[in-house]
């Protein structure tokens, strides 16, 4: 069973896409390439803060407000606890084109 909070894609409605996706965050566009592990790694590789401590999943400090878009956990859904329109970055990948504001 799903929870209202769950962004997660199931394997057959992943989107593939041939050009990177665009990110919008703190004013300015960044693309998530292929060879980014995850959404944290990329805004980390454009010069992007976002705050972190376990890069897993478990603790919830990278967390972030999605404002648009979509995005999938590949390993699943995270433990912390995710709030409405939150996403973890340390372990969440854009499926589509998406939108962020970070605190």
């Amino acid at each position: 069973m799903k929870s209202a909070n769950d962004r997660s894609v199931c394997p057959e409605q992943i989107h593939t896409k041939t050009k990177p996706y665009n990110i919008s965050v703190d004013n300015k566009i960044i693309s998530f390439q292929e060879s980014d592990k995850n959404l944290l790694e990329c805004l980390e590789n454009s010069n992007v803060e976002v705050h972190y401590h376990c890069r897993d999943g478990f603790c919830g400090a990278c967390r972030v407000t999605l404002i648009e878009g979509e995005i999938h956990y590949p390993q699943g859904e995270p433990l912390a606890f995710v709030g409405e329109g939150e996403i973890l970055t340390c372990c969440c990948v854009p499926q589509t084109d998406i939108k962020l504001a970070i605190e």
